[in-house]
């Protein structure tokens, strides 16, 4: 079984190495640091409010607190500096640099990243999370031919379980051909016991449901429903970092409504039966508990048969819950915080716009049902 599913993996990213075992993305993450990395090497990684991930460098995760880390960040447009990448590799000389992210809505410049670690001679490691479906169906370029490792979780848009690979390219074994055995023992015995066969089996359905023309075209359909989520909400007068979308995720500005609003417009959307997650945004003036954005995406959208004029109108009934924040302000004080949170939560909840949508939520959901008999 594990065999069938490291062959499918195989063939679907086209790479000559695959471990199926970790138990997530965060546990895959920390194997390729155990086996390319000392504690006190240097590694680069987005910083997190741009959109970076945890295991990627930030300060209060293991990556943060073992290793050396260096953040890079997005420019102003909300697309990743290269410039900055470079001169922060040239100086710094990491040995390790993370391409990923878990709030980057754009495509990833993998080609140009690669430039850069084969320049200061780093290991060039793409966490593909989020974007491992999008790559499966050929609507986002793939880090094969660029990266030496790369690391996905099996659950996000490869629509598999709660799950993770960890893959050795071709250009990676020629770097280092131990490569793939530093990575096996990394995983076990390095930080993992034995294996969860009933997520390996889950992992090979979910590969072989990803090598069929049908997931294709659903991946193809969900950066459809992405782009055309983007321009209606856009249209309606919500701001987007990087004003749009490359792939399945869009983040939200709210600053235009005020600072640290992303959880009143979570708690807002969340009782009109949409669901997103309040997300920090590049620059965030607040903080990553009040942060003055929120992330969302089309995935499951997709998945249950919506499209782009579903995402028309929900992107309206997104923009109209917006305007139900706008008065509510998120204090500065962090001593007022609660009480101002307790009056929102309380208010909003008795708001005729916030009903109303939830109405028309649950009608179009009972057009699109989660099982067809």
């Amino acid at each position: 079984m594990e065999l069938l599913a490291q062959e499918r993996a195989k063939k679907l990213f086209k790479v000559p190495f695959v471990n199926v075992q970790p138990y997530s993305g965060s546990p895959a993450n920390q194997a390729v640091y155990l086996a390319v990395c000392k504690p006190g090497d240097t590694v680069m990684g987005l910083n997190l409010p741009d959109g970076g991930h945890l295991t990627h460098g930030w300060n209060v995760n293991f990556s943060g607190l073992i290793y050396n880390t260096v953040m890079y960040h997005v420019k102003n447009d909300g697309f990743i500096d290269l410039e900055e990448v470079r001169k922060l590799a040239l100086e710094k000389k990491p040995k390790l640099i993370w391409c990923g992210a878990t709030a980057y809505p754009r495509e990833f410049p993998f080609e140009e990243f690669a430039k850069i670690a084969d320049e200061v001679g780093a290991y060039f490691a793409c966490d593909i999370a989020h974007i491992a479906g999008l790559i499966a169906g050929g609507v986002h370029k793939s880090p094969a031919e660029f990266a030496d490792i790369i690391t996905t979780t099996t659950h996000k848009t490869l629509r598999g379980p709660r799950g993770a690979l960890i893959m050795v390219t071709e250009k990676g074994l020629r770097k280092d051909f131990e490569l793939g055995s530093k990575i096996e023992k990394a995983v076990f015995p390095g930080l993992q016991g034995g294996p969860h066969d009933h997520q390996t089996a889950a992992i090979a359905v979910a590969l072989k449901e990803a090598l069929t023309p049908e997931f294709k075209a659903y991946a193809a359909q969900i950066v459809k429903n992405s782009k055309a989520l983007a321009e209606s909400l856009m249209a309606n007068g919500v701001r987007l970092s990087s004003n749009g979308t490359d792939n399945h995720l869009l983040l939200l500005d709210l600053t235009p409504f005020g600072k640290g609003k992303g959880l009143y417009m979570q708690d807002a959307l969340g009782l009109a039966g949409i669901t997103v997650n309040k997300n920090s945004i590049p620059a965030e003036p607040m903080s990553p508990f009040y942060p003055s954005g929120v992330r969302l995406g089309t995935p499951c959208l997709t998945t249950r048969g919506m499209k782009e004029p579903e995402m028309r109108q929900i992107g309206k009934w997104i923009s109209e819950i917006a305007l139900e924040i706008k008065n509510f302000e998120m204090p500065e004080d962090k001593q007022a915080r609660q009480k101002a949170i307790e009056n929102f939560r309380e208010k909003i909840a008795e708001s005729n716009k916030v009903k109303e949508v939830r109405k028309q939520v649950l009608e179009l959901c009972k057009k699109f049902p989660l099982h067809k008999n």
